[in-house]
């Protein structure tokens, strides 16, 4: 019993488990190895409903609510977590076009973005800064009926791979701080884009990298929502996005306790099982239950946000929270397979893939802040 999840919900899970299980994971490993996103998987989810559920049917989506993506997001997780950036990047570049493009250019974006014909980016951090995302150098200006854009972003997931994406730039001084950044959706073929890609140590799949603008000129009309409002538009995602990605680790986290306790309840020691030594079992026991505890809290913040309840500070929660401990959880499933765990295979990928997710979408120092600054006041914790 999920006090979250009713029946249709855990109905929709279990289709997008079946699904998962039996076509995203088969390739899991595959995909690490070639750095290769299989974009007809991608189109067979957007088929299937699977990509960005909670948009309005008007846009391509069901209109089915946040929680409804939570469920397939955490499913198709288990199975992959770098494809599974495929539905994070969905939602969180989903709710930004659906609310602040003019609808002549969101509809056919999302339309194919909610169909897996498009994958889309989404552009916020730079070579100089991460956190302090407010600081952006990327330079837009209004030349007639356009914006050039000069600049590099960085560390973008699915830089190389992606067909458009929402790029936060400079339109005022850089004294207006986060006033002075606007948003715009820029298409990736463009004239003067180039982009790179890293050889980063896990999420290989959907990879990262940057992209370069030179005089790249983007219609006025694809900025989203007004100028200098920008840094709002992508902090309001970000509360949602941070829900969706604490589902995503603890699914694979879940997954990989799952196949621990099977392991180590058939494996021998001395005589019995070694899931009766409780140096072995009493550690997963542990995890076993605050992975549950962290789950429902993602939940709760996903059903917060269905209701437009304040949500801010438990999906900060969910943020630092979920990435530290499915790494740690995922470590401890390593170390009880012994030397088969530390050989290349399913617990070493998702040791490498959990672990991007403490650096970026926003570390733990600044969730924390977050949360203080909810519970004390914002003038009590300054930047």
């Amino acid at each position: 019993m999920n006090p979250y999840l009713d029946d249709e919900l855990m109905t929709l899970g279990e289709h997008a488990r079946r699904f998962a299980q039996g076509r995203v994971a088969p390739g899991f490993q595959e995909r690490d190895r070639t750095r290769v996103l299989d974009r007809a998987l991608m189109r067979e989810m957007g088929e299937l409903g699977f990509i960005a559920p909670e948009l309005p049917e008007q846009y391509g989506g069901q209109g089915l609510g946040c929680l409804a993506a939570g469920v397939i997001h955490e499913e198709i997780a288990r199975a992959d977590l770098s494809l599974s950036y495929i539905n994070l990047l969905a939602s969180l570049n989903g709710q930004i076009l659906a609310h602040h493009a003019a609808p002549e250019i969101a509809r056919p974006w999302l339309e194919r973005l909610t169909q897996g014909r498009a994958l889309l980016a989404l552009a916020l951090t730079e070579p100089r800064g991460g956190s302090d995302a407010a600081s952006l150098r990327l330079r837009m200006e209004r030349v007639g009926s356009d914006y050039v854009l000069n600049g590099e972003k960085t560390s973008i997931s699915a830089a190389d791979q992606a067909d458009a994406a929402v790029v936060f730039a400079r339109s005022g001084t850089v004294e207006a701080g986060a006033r002075g950044v606007s948003a715009l959706l820029v298409p990736m073929d463009l004239p003067g884009i180039t982009r790179s890609r890293f050889d980063c140590h896990g999420q290989r799949a959907i990879g990262r990298g940057s992209i370069f603008f030179e005089n790249v000129r983007v219609p006025a009309d694809h900025r989203l929502g007004d100028e200098g409002a920008g840094f709002v538009q992508v902090m309001q995602g970000f509360d949602f996005s941070r829900a969706l990605i604490g589902l995503q680790v603890l699914a694979v986290a879940q997954v990989s306790l799952e196949e621990t306790w099977a392991y180590v309840a058939q494996r021998e020691a001395f005589g019995k099982p070694i899931s009766a030594f409780q140096g072995v079992s009493h550690p997963l026991a542990d995890y076993e239950t605050q992975v549950m505890a962290a789950r429902l809290l993602c939940l709760q913040t996903l059903w917060l946000k269905d209701r437009g309840a304040p949500h801010t500070a438990e999906a900060a929660m969910c943020k630092w929270w979920g990435p530290k401990l499915a790494y740690d959880v995922i470590h401890q499933c390593l170390l009880s397979f012994g030397h088969g765990g530390y050989d290349r295979g399913p617990m070493e990928q998702r040791l490498r893939d959990v672990l991007g997710f403490q650096i970026g979408d926003g570390t733990a120092q600044i969730m924390k802040t977050i949360i203080a600054r909810t519970r004390a006041g914002r003038n009590a914790v300054p930047a």
